[in-house]
């Protein structure tokens, strides 16, 4: 079995900082915000908009928020485990942002039942699901997991 690398838990910080701002944001939002308001930042393109999330994205698995808070839970603690092993520093910056994207969520599912979503954006006309500070972490760990995967993974060769 692998040993634990000590200098991971370092990354961990990078987590709380984005469940941090994730929640900082989120309680902002609800508290300046009415549900449904939204205020223009860039026109035709950038809206702060308070809406909520029952469901995962794009609203997939609505109405099922406690499964969802259970997976986010549960990924969270094997990501950290995973991460406490990394060898490489990417793939444990990588995971330090989705396990901190995925608390912000788990926390907002737990305490309030749904998700708290404000940043709603056009791209080329799309109106693009409404997102938080959470998700974006997650997406951005995600694509550099998967280049950490592609092209830095080397831990599983001879």
């Amino acid at each position: 079995m692998r040993r634990i690398n000590y200098k991971n838990l370092l990354w961990l910080i990078l987590s709380f900082v984005i469940i941090v701002f994730d929640q900082l944001t989120k309680f902002f939002i609800m508290n300046k915000m009415q549900l449904g308001d939204s205020i223009e930042i860039v026109e035709g393109f950038l809206y702060i908009a308070y809406t909520r999330n029952t469901g995962a994205a794009w609203g997939i698995f609505g109405e099922h928020t406690e499964y969802l808070a259970i997976f986010s839970v549960v990924a969270s603690l094997v990501l950290v485990y995973v991460l406490l092993h990394m060898k490489r520093g990417f793939g444990a910056l990588s995971l330090a942002i989705v396990i901190g994207g995925a608390v912000g969520n788990a926390i907002d599912r737990i305490q309030l039942g749904w998700v708290v979503d404000f940043i709603d954006t056009y791209i080329f006309g799309y109106d693009f699901p409404t997102f938080n500070i959470a998700d974006s972490a997650i997406t951005v760990g995600v694509c550099f997991l998967v280049i950490y995967m592609l092209f830095i993974h080397r831990e599983m060769q001879p």
